[in-house]
């Protein structure tokens, strides 16, 4: 049995911050005690970690990545080894990717084909939610299947035509089946009927550079949309989950939902909060690489996410980490905003970010830890293995350093993508040592880990139901 002692640090969870020694055995956290107390000196261990002047923090539960995702004709430029390599580098310890169903295929082929993608390849913990591109009877009695092994959560689209898009009596069965199994459906809510529309008449009217990307997928067809998936979910007296919320008044939707009592929830993404439409409209097709869908929003939009972080209206900072490299990647869609491929790379950048948003004062310290481990843990069923510091729970810990100065660089990033959507912004605070179950993966800017060590979690239901 290997022990390892961390002395000395603020141990910051969602529920409380408390100046604690912790103690690890092998691969889990058994015991806090307050530092400096009698049972915390009577400690000893093979590695003692000194984490005075530094935060102790869960490690990121990042429940939206699309690693090695096949989109546009080309595939997102992170393997599972690159990306939950850059995770760890930025303190992320868990990430829920997501596996592909393809039209006319079993959801089970979907699932293999991931695991075969990840297994033995991840640097960190992984799990997969499924992405249900065919609703059938088939599929609808395969998630019943998956829910019993641990893959607890479906993703429909009400976004890309001919690609991922479901109806809304494909919605609608779906949303029943979860309501019967427990699976909590996820949802892309844009309306792609009616983007079509718009993306066909921009085309046509000359207006191809990435800026109308975001001018297309109107705010109000995303509202539009939100609300129609609530009412979906109301009907079938389902859980709602809405991936990457971006507009104020898809914010507005949830809130209202939330009020009525529903089991409504909201994901945002650190490019909401931090970036715009103005970075869409670079010149010299810099903007393609802000492509991402939902888009980018004016920054008036910024002030209602934080709001309903605070709030509770929003409840998930993931990433939607789907990196696309600007040279050969996004240039497929010089001439024609729509042949762009969708996505930001992110997964490295999170916890910091959201760290500069507690410098801010956008959130408190533990709102940070909510929104960006616990909440994602219990969302998805891997609470408290994942998402706290506790007896019992996964040794997943971060060492923070809070007055580190960086600067966000693709020079120094770790992600495999050419360009950082954040490039040249300085944020205060850094993971200094990164532990997964027990492991040290990432120590004062040297790499530890290998591809092999994540292990793939089964997954309990939503937890956070009301």
């Amino acid at each position: 049995m290997s022990r390892t002692l961390i002395r000395g640090g603020l141990v910051i969870t969602a529920a409380e911050e408390v100046h604690a020694d912790v103690l690890v055995e092998d691969e889990s956290v058994v015991a806090l005690a307050a530092t400096g107390s009698t049972v915390a000196e009577g400690w000893t261990a093979d590695t003692v970690i000194d984490a005075a002047g530094k935060y102790v923090i869960p490690g990121g539960v990042d429940a939206h990545t699309h690693m090695e995702l096949p989109f546009g004709g080309t595939f997102a430029s992170d393997t599972f080894e690159t990306g939950t390599r850059a995770a760890a580098w930025g303190g992320t310890t868990t990430i829920v990717d997501f596996a592909v169903q393809s039209v006319g295929e079993s959801l089970r082929a979907g699932l293999d084909t991931w695991h075969a993608k990840a297994e033995g390849n991840c640097a960190v913990d992984y799990a997969f939610h499924m992405i249900v591109s065919d609703v059938d009877e088939n599929s609808l009695k395969e998630m019943d299947l998956l829910v019993e092994e641990g893959v607890t959560s479906f993703k429909l689209f009400m976004a890309y035509p001919g690609v991922f898009y479901s109806d809304d009596g494909r919605i609608l069965r779906a949303m029943q089946r979860g309501a019967d199994n427990g699976g909590l459906i996820m949802m892309h809510a844009e309306n792609g009927i009616a983007i079509d529309v718009l993306v066909e008449q921009a085309l046509a009217a000359g207006r191809t550079d990435p800026r109308y990307h975001g001018e297309v997928r109107r705010e109000l067809l995303e509202a539009e949309a939100t609300h129609r998936a609530v009412r979906l979910a109301e009907v079938a007296g389902a859980p709602l989950y809405v991936v990457h919320v971006s507009a104020q008044q898809a914010v507005a939707e949830l809130a209202t939902a939330r009020d009525r009592g529903l089991n409504v929830f909201g994901e945002t993404c650190p490019q909401y909060l931090f970036l715009s439409t103005d970075n869409l409209a670079e010149p010299d097709f810099e903007g393609a690489k802000y492509v991402c869908s939902t888009p980018l929003r004016p920054k008036e939009h910024q002030a209602a996410l934080w709001r309903g972080l605070r709030t509770n209206d929003l409840q998930v900072v993931s990433t939607d980490h789907c990196p696309f490299c600007f040279v050969g990647q996004k240039e497929l869609g010089r001439g024609d905003f729509s042949k762009i491929p969708n996505g930001l790379p992110g997964v490295e950048n999170r916890m910091d970010l959201l760290h500069q948003a507690v410098v801010d004062g956008h959130i408190s310290r533990r709102r940070w830890i909510e929104i960006a481990c616990a909440t994602p843990a219990r969302m998805f069923g891997l609470y408290p293995r994942k998402g706290t510091i506790a007896p019992g729970a996964d040794a997943d810990i971060v060492i923070y350093d809070p007055d580190a100065e960086q600067v966000v660089s693709a020079a120094t990033h770790h992600m495999n993508v050419d360009y950082s959507a954040y490039e040249g912004k300085h944020v205060r605070g850094k993971a200094r040592t990164v532990i997964s179950r027990g492991t040290v993966v990432v120590d004062q800017d040297r790499y530890l880990g290998r591809a092999g060590h994540g292990r793939y979690q089964t997954r309990e239901t939503c937890q956070y139901l009301v």
